[in-house]
């Protein structure tokens, strides 16, 4: 009589576990590298405070209102904000906790939403938004020499990026105290003109002190931008529509995958959870002998 072969049947990982591992270690790889970038970020904003010594003068730049326009704050912010999201899909995923992976979701998804009525509004009340936008731009004109982070964007955008000056046009300079005319009874070199950020880049190379006396009502200004920067960037959207479209929708389809991903994996780890459980019941025992 021939031997009767027993037939093997091969078990893989997915008949033993209920959780993907690509699921899993994407979300590992993603988001350690968002929790480095945040950490990253917050790093480079409190070392820029520390530069600044704006804790031994928080308190006066708080009353004056010039702390909330620092961009060293918005550094600590957001990166802060990576961070403590980058840890929870993180460790979360990796170590299958799922009370972590639920705050990584509904951070995101409050995130998301708050994109999206963000942009609604905006919309809605875009007249409103542009005025109170041009106020904040006024009191950042105003706060140009006290911080010079501010001072240094002011000068990427007017110089490097919309190639503009002041918020309307370049008499707005006149409502900061060190470009203002009334500040020849000082004797400030400054008094009526505008940054040198202002400067055409033909004549910015050659002459560091181009802006000097453009505010003078005699004065030409050949040698300035006199567009506002509002206007130029609205013209700016205007004309690059299209990528910012693409950035957008890019930056809301990782999010929504991102929460996917993170209910997904929360799902795969409950229904784990409960497999075990049903195994180490006593009535599974029972049927096992039956």
């Amino acid at each position: 009589m021939a031997p009767r072969f027993q037939k093997v049947v091969r078990t893989t990982r997915r008949d033993d576990t209920e959780i993907s591992r690509c699921i899993k270690y994407s979300m590992f790889g993603f988001n350690i590298l968002f929790w480095i970038l945040g950490f990253m970020i917050t790093a480079i904003g409190i070392y820029a405070w520390i530069e600044k010594d704006t804790f031994d003068n928080f308190g006066r730049l708080t009353m004056r209102g010039t702390l909330f326009f620092d961009p060293a704050l918005v550094f600590v912010l957001v990166g802060v904000f990576m961070f403590c999201i980058g840890f929870a899909g993180c460790v979360g995923s990796l170590r299958e906790n799922t009370c972590l992976l639920l705050f990584f979701s509904f951070a995101l998804a409050i995130i998301f939403f708050a994109q999206l009525a963000f942009g609604t509004l905006v919309f809605i009340y875009r007249e409103k938004v542009k005025n109170e936008g041009e106020k904040q731009l006024m009191i950042m004109i105003e706060s140009y020499r006290d911080d010079p982070d501010l001072q240094n964007m002011i000068d990427w955008i007017q110089r490097d990026w919309l190639h503009c000056c002041g918020v309307n046009n370049y008499r707005n300079w006149e409502s900061n105290i060190y470009f203002n005319c009334s500040s020849k009874i000082v004797g400030s070199v400054e008094a009526c003109g505008v940054p040198a950020s202002c400067c055409r880049a033909e004549y910015f190379h050659n002459n560091k002190q181009c802006g000097y006396g453009t505010l003078e009502s005699s004065a030409g200004t050949h040698m300035i931008y006199t567009d506002g920067c509002l206007p130029k960037a609205s013209q700016w959207f205007e004309r690059h529509i299209l990528p910012v479209a693409i950035v957008v929708v890019v930056l809301a389809v990782l999010q929504i995958l991102g929460i996917c991903f993170a209910q997904n994996l929360r799902n795969d780890i409950l229904a784990q959870k409960a497999k075990w459980i049903w195994h180490a019941h006593p009535m599974m025992n029972y049927y096992r002998h039956q």
